[in-house]
């Protein structure tokens, strides 16, 4: 996590504290915020961020929004929820697991390296796996991973792999797991002629039992 941006009373962006090691693999810093330690605010969304999305008033963004599961324009919901990816960076908004939750904690997402595990490469999807929304997944540590020792490998009631939990949730969820935190994962869309990354949405429904945050949204 390079950076994160909280909406309170304002809207806040601050790097986080990845981003030393992001320069140093080459991360650029963002043009409007050149200072590492500044926590930047603004009464309106940010431009740099907001210039991402999809204009509130393009046609078709009734069907956006609903892809979304938004009933309205919510530019700070819509990062949130879409990413807000562009094919010109690697940058990606994300909605993250704080452990500090005292409630009961809800994120949508698509789970990660379908096409890898099912080895379909986006071709004869209809054949590749057998799942339905409504379908109950669990998950799987997986500290032996030579990429990340939070891996979560996500299963389904079969015992066969599916993919993984996104990285930017792995290691909160790893530590919410090893306190015995319950879950519940369900299959909501599984959509065969999409592209692979976003081909089986989930819901993951958390019930955390720890102190809050303070009321503060922020996504990174």
């Amino acid at each position: 996590m390079v950076g994160e941006l909280s909406k309170n009373s304002q809207f806040e962006f601050s790097y986080g504290h990845e981003v030393a090691e992001a320069i140093k693999d080459g991360f650029e810093l963002l043009i409007p915020f050149e200072n590492i330690n500044k926590v930047y605010k603004i009464n309106t969304l940010f431009p740099i961020f907001s210039s991402r999305l999809p204009d509130r008033k393009r046609r078709g963004i009734e069907k956006i929004l609903s892809k979304y599961d938004l009933q309205e324009y919510d530019e700070f919901k819509l990062l949130k929820r879409s990413g807000a990816r562009l094919p010109i960076d690697t940058l990606e908004f994300i909605d993250p697991i704080f452990e500090e939750y005292d409630i009961t904690i809800n994120r949508i997402f698509y789970i990660e390296g379908v096409r890898h595990y099912f080895g379909c490469d986006g071709e004869d999807c209809d054949k590749t796996f057998n799942l339905d929304a409504g379908d109950k997944l669990k998950f799987e540590l997986e500290p032996e991973n030579e990429f990340d020792k939070y891996a979560i490998k996500i299963m389904d009631t079969k015992g066969d792999h599916v993919g993984f939990l996104p990285r930017y949730y792995s290691k909160s969820m790893t530590n919410l797991l090893k306190h015995g935190t319950s879950y519940n994962c369900t299959v909501l869309e599984v959509n065969k002629e999409h592209q692979c990354r976003e081909c089986l949405k989930v819901e993951l429904v958390v019930n955390a039992d720890t102190v809050d945050t303070g009321g503060i949204e922020k996504i990174s």
